[in-house]
């Protein structure tokens, strides 16, 4: 039976795409020595709003989001940024995938929000897997579900965000 652990490399903004693009480089490694025909994977990426601090600026511009900060302790909560869906070819051992995610303001206006308000330092991200793992044993296809507790942290650059914003935006918005 196979067993993937995710790692993310690197997150770049996609140069000269339409809209904005977000690329996370995930690293994915089959840890029992299986040979993996495909992956069909499903991430959902969470923002961790409550593993990085604010100043008094990134505040008042979170005020909308989170209300008054002293109502942060109730309302201050992971939030979903997006949900994306990757195949993953056949490797053995451990291959990297491109997880694009597109950023326009309309597909998430509370994550734009949120990455509007920050100036700077970086957004704790986690991404939660789940999907199918495709291998043949001994000639037979073998299916095994990927368990939700797979999961990957990574602390995307503000400064990366903005300046992916900037090339699509440079007028502001």
């Amino acid at each position: 039976m196979p067993d993937l652990e995710f790692r993310v490399v690197r997150a770049e903004p996609v140069t000269g795409a339409l809209t904005p693009i977000m690329r996370f480089v995930l690293e994915v490694v089959e840890t029992t020595g299986v040979r993996v025909d495909t992956v069909a994977l499903t991430a959902q990426i969470m923002l961790e709003t409550r593993r990085r601090n604010y100043d008094e600026r990134e505040q008042e511009a979170l005020l909308d989001l989170f209300g008054e900060r002293a109502r942060w302790g109730d309302t201050l909560k992971s939030m979903l940024w997006t949900h994306v869906s990757v195949m993953v070819p056949g490797f053995e051992g451990t291959t990297t995938v491109n997880v694009e995610i597109p950023c326009s303001l309309d597909v998430s206006i509370a994550a734009a929000k949120y990455f509007f308000a920050l100036e700077s330092g970086e957004v704790p991200l986690v991404f939660q897997f789940s999907g199918t793992v495709f291998v043949d044993v001994d000639g037979a296809l073998q299916i095994e579900r990927i368990p939700w507790s797979k999961e990957a942290q990574f602390r995307l650059s503000v400064d990366s965000w903005k300046a992916m914003m900037d090339e699509h935006y440079p007028e502001g918005v």
